[in-house]
């Protein structure tokens, strides 16, 4: 049903949907996955050994784990770092759970800090007030493919002896002072789900330099089985495995790790098309005086994984939920990130949060709004965009 503040002379600005997001997916990945299928070796093997190889040396690091999420990234670097019961880990109320949820698998506490108004990412000031001596690690979260202030991070860390451990879900392929996110943190932890820059379907990689954490993290993410317990199964491998700790079922997958190989090679193509498509917001929009634009540090390459506006709801006369319905009504897919952790009933439940604890990422919450940035847009759709945002604000300006 159309929205009621579209009158019948108005015709949505487009025939069909704009889904919000679509991945990218070429006849190079269909045949690599053919390939694996053909091949009778369908689960962590050859594929997912040449994944690690490939993101290793595209980001700099030494190593690099291939797992089948983020989270479980996440949940591997913390253990990693010797994360136990009774610990504390700093991480941003401005973030999906995935990035809390895993401190609370070892009954730990998550620790939240508010974030910077313009760029979203953790505020750095704050750290000082968040850590105590049971501080155990650090997770900044590279808000929508910026990077956060690593250096002032990292010298923060280093000062109060803490791991750093990088949420770099949106951050492929992002800069921090012309260094690869991926190889500046401890551990650093991407995402390849669906709508991430690159994709395996579902799918992670965790990268370090240290070989202690990296062979840790490699054992526990196959049940804690000896190393290259894949082999087993193969014409080189042996029957004969030992579980050297209780592990979890996070391996990738070759079929997964196929689709990666080739998403990686592509990763730069994608990341041009999202950075025209963040410019051409950019020029529509930056003069339009009831939106905010997002901020950019002269000193990083932003991957634009995510194209977030704020609305001047004081110059509007709806607000972000109606804003983004008559996006829908003008057949323009959109979304809100992030639901900031201290709102969410488990969290303000569990840990006390309050709203006003975090007066940034509360009020920046009420005026977010996520448009579609993806390679398979073309300028007709990146337009339309443009079009139907310039529609809303005319016809609720105040």
């Amino acid at each position: 049903m159309r929205n009621q503040a579209l009158t019948l002379q108005d015709e949505p600005t487009r025939q069909n949907f704009l889904p919000f997001h679509t991945p990218t997916i070429g006849e190079e990945e269909i045949a690599a996955a053919v390939d694996v299928l053909r091949s009778g070796w369908l689960t962590t093997g050859s594929k997912a050994k040449e994944f690690e190889r490939d993101f290793a040396l595209f980001t700099g690091a030494r190593y690099a784990v291939a797992v089948n999420s983020a989270t479980a990234a996440l949940h591997l670097a913390l253990a990693a770092a010797g994360t136990k019961e009774g610990d504390e880990v700093i991480v941003p109320a401005m973030t999906f759970t995935a990035t809390a949820e895993v401190v609370c698998y070892f009954k730990a506490r998550p620790v939240l800090v508010d974030c910077e108004r313009d760029t979203l990412n953790l505020d750095v000031d704050r750290l000082e007030a968040a850590v105590t001596p049971r501080t155990r690690a650090i997770i900044p979260v590279h808000f929508a493919g910026q990077a956060c202030d690593m250096d002032r991070i990292m010298d923060f860390a280093r000062a109060h002896r803490v791991t750093v451990i990088e949420d770099a879900a949106h951050a492929l392929p992002s800069l921090y002072r012309k260094r690869m996110i991926g190889a500046i943190g401890d551990i650093t932890c991407f995402s390849f789900y669906a709508t991430k820059t690159i994709t395996t379907g579902e799918g992670g990689m965790a990268t370090t330099d240290n070989p202690q954490w990296a062979e840790r993290m490699r054992v526990l993410s196959l049940h804690g089985i000896s190393h290259d317990a894949w082999k087993r199964y193969s014409a080189e491998g042996s029957w004969y495995y030992e579980v050297m700790s209780a592990g979890y079922k996070y391996n990738l997958t070759d079929l997964a790790a196929s689709l990666g190989i080739e998403q990686l090679k592509k990763c730069h193509a994608f990341y041009e098309a999202r950075r025209r498509i963040s410019a051409m917001y950019r020029a529509a929009f930056a003069g339009v005086p009831e939106i905010t634009i997002p901020a950019c540090r002269p000193d990083v390459q932003h991957a634009w994984h995510l194209y977030v506006i704020q609305l001047k709801l004081q110059r509007l006369k709806i607000g972000r939920g109606q804003f983004i319905e008559e996006l829908r009504s003008e057949n323009i897919g959109a979304s809100v990130h992030f639901i900031p952790l201290h709102l969410h009933p488990y969290y303000r439940d569990t840990f006390g949060c309050r709203p006003e604890d975090f007066p940034a990422a509360t009020a920046v919450y009420e005026r977010i709004v996520s448009l579609p940035i993806y390679p398979k847009m073309t300028d007709a759709d990146v337009n339309d965009v443009i079009r139907a945002v310039t529609r809303i604000v005319e016809r609720n300006r105040r």
